[in-house]
């Protein structure tokens, strides 16, 4: 049965430790994923907000088209691109659609649309689409999702999103562990 899916980019289709590299070389830090135990990086660095924004608004092109995928998201995607509608779901800014559109093509990816709304807040652009369930890594985009709109959403394990999850949301280790998860639901829907 075709489903829609709403599917989180960073951290979710790319790989979690996309940032590390650059947050280390930046800020002459020595860190790893495992030290990243909130969403927001400021507490990592040793400068303003304003320096960080300026820093991150600079880079960000360099990194998402650089950004390496999360191990086993292409299989699965590929997998579920004729079976489902794909609908990419970002808190990227919309000037950064081309170089979006440009990073799916060289990783041979597709998809039913990328909606890159410059926020986190993620419900108004899932409602849109309708779609039937929810990837992030985000633990409050994974809530506020499942807790308004009804529907599973599917929370990446990172060690920034530990806080506890309400049913519904669904935490996995890998994509394997998620496609498993779609599968079974898929079968008992």
């Amino acid at each position: 049965m075709k489903k829609r899916f709403g599917i989180d980019i960073d951290g979710t289709v790319t790989c979690p430790t996309t940032f590390v590299p650059y947050l280390n070389e930046a800020f002459h830090l020595d860190i790893t994923l495992d030290d990243i135990k909130q969403y927001d990086f400021m507490p990592l660095v040793s400068v303003t907000e304003k320096e960080f924004a300026a820093w991150f608004k600079k880079m960000e092109p360099v990194i998402y088209s650089k950004s390496p995928l999360a191990a086993g998201a292409k299989e699965i995607l590929k997998s579920w691109e004729q079976e489902h509608e794909l609908y990419f779901i970002s808190a990227r800014d919309t000037y950064l659609l081309e170089l979006t559109q440009e990073w799916f093509t060289a990783n041979e990816l597709k998809y039913h649309d990328i909606h890159l709304i410059g926020s986190h807040d993620k419900i108004q652009a899932a409602q849109k689409y309708d779609v039937d369930i929810f990837f992030e890594d985000k633990h409050d985009n994974a809530v506020n999702l499942h807790e308004e709109l009804k529907i599973p959403v599917i929370l990446f394990d990172t060690p920034y999103n530990q806080e506890p999850i309400p049913d519904g949301v669904i935490r996995v280790n890998n994509w394997q562990e998620a496609n498993e998860w779609v599968r079974n639901w898929i079968e008992n829907s």
